[in-house]
């Protein structure tokens, strides 16, 4: 029986669920660290990218994590110019002062971890290139086979 009476929601619940349970075993955090970890790390991954590039990855998100991906957006203001993994964790860092501690380069690891098993590697492949390289120098090339987000 479903749980929201509605498909699409109870699948969205049930993958975000396993992308936060990858996230909280890596961190060693709970539930509401583990989504904040994720949202601020998708969010400054969508911020550097072009804009193309940037939808194309939210679309490839469960519908649930969307919600955070595209918070506070400003295409018009995309991409922001960071060039440096320090300047990246610098900007983890601000997003993740306001929740539970969290190592910004261990939340980019672990989310950077998730979007490699379960987003289509070719899509990921792009967004990795479109990132500084001491950023991709840190996102390792996928090794898995995607597994469907919606």
């Amino acid at each position: 029986m479903s749980a929201t009476g509605l498909d699409v929601f109870d699948k969205t619940l049930h993958v975000t669920n396993t992308w936060l349970s990858e996230i909280m075993k890596t961190l060693g955090t709970d539930r509401q660290a583990a989504w904040h970890a994720l949202g601020a790390v998708l969010r400054a991954v969508r911020d550097r990218v072009p804009l193309g590039l940037a939808v194309h990855l939210g679309a490839q998100l469960p519908l649930l994590v969307r919600g955070t991906y595209y918070d506070q957006w400003r295409p018009s203001e995309q991409p922001t110019a960071w060039r440096t993994l320090d300047e990246f964790i610098s900007i983890l860092s601000a997003d993740l002062r306001s929740g539970r501690p969290v190592d910004p380069k261990n939340a980019m690891e672990a989310v950077f971890q998730v979007l490699n098993h379960y987003v289509d590697p070719g899509q990921v492949a792009h967004i990795r290139e479109a990132l500084p390289e001491e950023v991709r120098r840190s996102w390792p090339q996928s090794k898995h086979g995607a597994v469907s987000a919606a």
